[in-house]
């Protein structure tokens, strides 16, 4: 077996203890960062501790309110147009306004310029009386009444016809100007007036079953009313298209169970 010599086991020892001492030199010199290191972890601590604490939670409500499934936009401009829909709904329901139309309504609106002398409900004035029956009284036939309002008191002066209507009236026949010396103004367009003779036909209408009150359901009037004055007459239909005229009524409606007889735009005597 071959010794190692000893000057190689000298070197090689010397090199050991310098390698030994190296380390121990090194371990002296870091001991001390690391005594840094460890001092430094309390104020670390001391900065996490010294960190504000983290906000409460919030109220349920709160939590609620943010988790809630939101409506969306186009529901919310659904919503807005509920109020029109139940104001449509409610115009839906409400009953239809029957509309008055024919001889009566022409009537009605057509009086409004006849209420300055006879009173807004026929009681008068500055001409003559309307209501409690008196028209009917003076023209019991509604064709004597249409001649007379078509052309007026003094064309029945200047015709020298002593009357105007039904010459057996109760308390006395109607002379023109009789009532206070006032004259009734011819109405008809051939006359000078201003009204055509369906509004004529209307006004008479109005005056007859509204003012002086005829039943137009009695025995009496029926017959008359529905001829005349009913929402469905054909004689108003007729005068209002123009398919007849007061002067020609009689030859034009002879096969209505009570055929019209001659109105005229003249003056003329009351039918017997």
């Amino acid at each position: 077996m071959t010794e190692i010599p000893e000057h190689l086991l000298k070197r090689s020892k010397e090199r050991r203890e310098a390698a030994s001492g190296g380390t121990s030199s090194g371990s002296s010199e870091t001991a001390p960062a690391v005594v840094s290191a460890t001092s430094a972890v309390p104020q670390t601590v001391a900065s996490a501790s010294a960190a504000p604490p983290p906000p409460p939670p919030d109220p349920s409500y709160v939590v609620a309110a943010n988790t809630r499934k939101k409506i969306p936009f186009w529901a919310m401009a659904t919503l807005s147009l509920l109020p029109l829909w139940a104001l449509m709904y409610l115009v839906s329901l409400s009953p239809e306004e029957k509309t008055v139309e024919g001889p009566m309504a022409k009537g009605a609106e057509i009086y409004g310029s006849c209420a300055s002398c006879h009173g807004a409900a026929g009681q008068g004035g500055a001409g003559r009386v309307f209501s409690g029956g008196e028209v009917m009284k003076t023209f019991p036939k509604i064709e004597d009444m249409l001649n007379f309002v078509y052309t007026g008191s003094q064309a029945f002066v200047a015709a020298e016809i002593p009357y105007y209507g039904d010459p057996n009236r109760e308390g006395g026949a109607h002379a023109p100007l009789s009532y206070n010396g006032n004259p009734m103004p011819m109405q008809g367009e051939k006359a000078g007036g201003g009204l055509t003779e369906y509004e004529i036909l209307g006004v008479v209408c109005h005056t007859r079953y509204v003012l002086s009150g005829a039943d137009r359901t009695s025995e009496e009037w029926i017959e008359e009313y529905e001829t005349w004055c009913s929402p469905e007459s054909e004689i108003f239909a007729a005068l209002q298209g123009g398919s007849t005229s007061f002067d020609t009524i009689d030859k034009d409606f002879t096969m209505l169970p009570k055929p019209p007889t001659f109105v005229g735009s003249e003056a003329r005597a009351a039918t017997k």
